[in-house]
């Protein structure tokens, strides 16, 4: 094979790698999400996260890179439909004396929120999501992304080094 068709960033390999492995990525994605749209959303995303990170991707492992990054945004789906299911139903099933207003800045607050954690950089979101919504410590964190306590405290650092400057004190 010439370099020029180990050139991810070259269309027409870029091209082959969209038939080679479409299908079969679709399919795993199907499996996952029991949502043909959404497989289909996360698939797309996979693959245009693929050309805009062409040049950093070894050709000889796209596949492992495309299979990784179609599995982090399917958990990172289903983080947030977990965390807009746990909102709803606390909005429904508590009755609250707050005023609209209040419920009002409290729906900003929990979009913006959303938008930022969504910002974040995926090994940063990653382990924020890891630690403060499946409540994981770091050593726990660490074992299951397979680095380093020291690289956790770093990413988590970073995160909320961004949600501090972007919402203030969380």
């Amino acid at each position: 094979m010439t370099e020029d068709q180990q050139n991810i960033c070259n269309s027409n390999t870029f091209e082959t790698i969209y038939q080679k492995y479409a299908k079969d990525l679709r399919r795993f994605l199907f499996f996952k999400t029991q949502d043909l749209a959404q497989a289909e959303d996360i698939l797309q995303d996979t693959f245009i996260k693929l050309w805009n990170n062409c040049s950093k991707v070894n050709y000889d492992k796209v596949k492992s890179y495309l299979y990784t990054v179609a599995s982090n945004a399917f958990l990172n789906t289903v983080k947030h439909q977990a965390v807009v299911r746990k909102h709803q139903s606390s909005l429904s099933h508590s009755k609250t004396n707050e005023s609209p207003e209040f419920i009002m800045i409290e729906q900003e607050f929990l979009e913006k929120l959303e938008r930022v954690i969504a910002s974040l950089p995926d090994r940063q979101r990653e382990v924020f999501l890891m630690n403060r919504i499946d409540k994981k410590k770091y050593k726990e964190i660490a074992v299951e992304l397979n680095i380093s306590v020291k690289a956790v405290e770093k990413r988590m650092h970073a995160a909320l080094v961004v949600m501090r400057k972007e919402i203030g004190n969380i």
